[in-house]
C-alpha cells in the first residue's frame, strides 16, 4: 500500500485508564474504563470504543457519499450512527461488534440498503474489520 496519510497517536499512563493524544496535539483525551467493563467510568473521560465509533461513523458516511456520487444520487442528508460494543466471545476473549445505523431520507428503503451495501465495500474501516468484527447495517427512518 502506498500511504496517502498517516495519523499518529500515542497512549500513556495506564492504557484504558490513561491518556491518548495525537502527535500533532490536535486530539488529547483522558481515558476511563466504562462501568460496563467494571471500570470507574469517570465523567468527562472517553474510551477506545467511543473513539472507534467516531472514526467508523465518519468514514462510513464518506463512503456513502462516494457510493452515492457513483450512482448519481444527490443526498442532502447522510447520518451514520456507529454503535460499537465490546464483550466476550464464545472463547471468553474480548471481541468487538458494530451496528451502523444509517439515515438517508432522500432515498427509498431499497435504494438506501443498496447504497449502504456499496459503501460497506468502499469504506476502509469496513474492509479492515471484515471477517473479524460483526458489522450490522441498519437503515433507520429518523436520526
Amino acid at each position: 500500500m502506498e500511504a496517502l496519510y498517516t495519523a499518529i497517536a500515542k497512549a500513556e499512563a495506564g492504557g484504558r485508564n490513561g491518556h491518548v493524544e495525537t502527535t500533532d496535539g490536535l486530539l488529547k483525551f483522558d481515558l476511563s474504563v466504562p462501568k460496563g467493563l467494571q471500570g470507574p467510568g469517570l465523567p468527562g473521560k472517553t474510551n477506545p470504543e467511543q473513539l472507534f465509533a467516531c472514526g467508523y461513523s465518519a468514514c462510513f458516511a464518506g463512503a456513502i457519499d462516494a457510493a452515492a456520487r457513483q450512482k448519481k444520487h444527490i443526498l442532502k442528508t447522510i447520518t451514520v450512527i456507529a454503535e460499537v460494543s465490546i464483550g466476550k466471545n464464545t472463547e471468553s476473549k474480548f471481541q468487538l461488534a458494530v451496528e451502523l445505523k444509517i439515515y438517508l431520507p432522500d432515498l427509498k428503503q431499497a435504494e438506501a440498503e443498496a447504497l449502504a451495501r456499496d459503501a460497506h465495500q468502499i469504506c476502509p474501516y469496513s474492509r479492515a474489520t471484515r471477517g473479524n468484527v460483526e458489522v450490522k447495517l441498519t437503515i433507520i427512518d429518523k436520526a
